[in-house]
């Protein structure tokens, strides 16, 4: 009785360490805190799954601490050793691998219930078989997004000719097969369901095949929720209240995460999944725009124009972290405080390869979080701003969202750096940016390109200002 207060009391307060981490996870100055909290709580969670005793006398603690040195291991290397710009790309694997871990789970279920060495009641193989589907989903998927983040696979390498509707019918396809598992039992065999879980797998890839890079953050957070929904799933299998509470709340975090994902770019989940940005579209007035010469600033003027602003506004997307160039912009955004601007930087949603991606790296450089500002926040402040510095970002400060109803991205809500005094783009080149479509923002009257790489050309603002101190 002692032994299972105990198992019941660990369940309970690794629960309330993934609510409560779940919950600073919202703010960037709480992330660290909540992070630990949810680390503390899962460790209390497994400590009371090795030793309850439902779990029976056939434990194998060996194999099983083993296995978790071995992991943990792996873990914190990867992490101590991902450059950040490769954050997104560990954020799909490590995703994908909880996926893996109910896919084996299930399977495992299933060899001696097929082999009628075991029993389940039509609920719980319909619980198998859910788990096989959704784990199998998020663990090729999650492969796939990683193989497309990291520049292994082009976006376009694997697409079929009406590879929507190729979607379509291999997810009828899945739907089909597992409802047909899950009410034969045990007599349609085990070569079915391996037969069922292949195509789940296969169906992952298929499923993020026709999903370009401009979308990854959708993806990534949209495959999160299906790892969470497939740990709930194997939970309820084995009875484990922990795992089911831990799956919902992922899956209820990633479901939410993806539709403000989807809001932030006015577009709905399903045309992300078989739509897609990019090609054509281009509208008589972005083309005339597209004919107009963009107008450069030389490191001389760019350097004076931020050191006697009263406010600047950058706003960082992939290119800055392409660059590495977030140290060198906090140097920068310290040499401007020291002279009496008032810095700050615009936060768009889908800035980057993944949610949160530009909070994480200029947590690395010690941004101030309060210096952070939301989309809506960072438009009420840019219409008072002197200087917008745009480091990398693209698609997100595209004026064809809001004037160009033929544009691709019309109607996305977008940081209207437009609206500040003057505007400087620091980029390689003309470039379109993920969505495949020219930013009318080079030719704005407003704006002055600064050409070059991010973090060079950053380093070079700092000597340039230094030298007017």
């Amino acid at each position: 009785m002692a032994l299972e207060f105990f198992v019941n009391l660990c369940y309970l307060l690794g629960a309330i360490g993934f609510v409560w981490g779940l919950r600073l996870l919202s703010s960037p100055d709480s992330a660290r805190r909540g992070n630990i909290l949810a680390g503390i709580g899962m460790g209390l969670a497994i400590v009371a799954a090795m030793v309850s005793p439902m779990s029976g006398a056939s434990n194998n603690y060996g194999w099983i601490v083993g296995g978790m040195i071995i992991g943990g291991l792996i873990g914190y290397l990867s992490a101590k050793r991902i450059k950040m710009t490769a954050m997104p790309q560990m954020v799909s694997v490590f995703n994908g691998l909880g996926g893996a871990c109910a896919v084996v789970l299930a399977y495992v279920e299933l060899i001696p219930y097929y082999a009628t060495e075991s029993s389940m009641s039509t609920g719980e193989l319909g619980m198998v078989m859910f788990a096989l589907l959704i784990g199998g989903v998020s663990f090729t998927g999650s492969l796939l997004a990683f193989g497309k983040l990291e520049g292994i696979v082009s976006d376009n390498a694997l697409v079929l000719p009406k590879h929507h509707i190729v979607n379509i019918i291999m997810m009828l396809a899945s739907f089909g097969l597992g409802a047909y598992l899950t009410i034969s039992g045990q007599s349609a065999g085990i070569v079915l369901g391996t037969l069922f879980m292949v195509l789940a797998l296969i169906y992952g890839v298929s499923f993020v095949v026709p999903i370009g890079g401009a979308d990854m953050p959708v993806v990534i957070s949209l495959l999160n929720s299906f790892t969470g929904l497939s740990a709930a799933a194997t939970g309820l299998i084995y009875n484990n209240q922990f795992m089911l509470v831990g799956g919902i709340l992922v899956g209820a975090s990633g479901t939410i995460l993806t539709v403000l994902m989807c809001n932030a770019m006015n577009r709905s989940l399903l045309n992300v999944l078989i739509g897609g940005f990019g090609g054509g579209g281009a509208t008589a007035q972005a083309k005339a725009r597209g004919e107009q010469v963009a107008k450069e600033v030389s490191l001389n003027d760019a350097a004076i124009m931020l050191y006697y602003s009263r406010s600047v506004m950058v706003v960082p997307g992939y290119g800055l972290a392409v660059a590495q160039a977030q140290k060198v912009c906090k140097e920068l955004d310290d040499l401007l405080e020291s002279n009496g601007v008032d810095v700050k930087y615009a936060i768009h949603p889908v800035a980057g390869r993944m949610p949160g991606h530009m909070n994480v790296l200029l947590a690395e450089a010690d941004v101030p979080y309060p210096k952070l500002l939301d989309l809506e926040d960072a438009n009420d402040a840019l219409k008072n701003t002197d200087v917008a510095v745009i480091v990398g970002a693209n698609d997100v400060v595209n004026p064809a969202a809001e004037d160009d109803p033929g544009s691709p991205i019309y109607g996305m809500p977008v940081l209207k750096v437009w609206e500040a005094k003057n505007v400087i783009v620091i980029k390689r080149s003309m470039s379109a940016g993920y969505a495949g479509i020219q930013n009318q923002l080079f030719f704005h009257e407003r704006n002055r390109m600064l050409f070059g790489d991010a973090k060079a050309a950053m380093g070079n603002l700092v000597t340039e200002i230094k030298g007017l101190g």
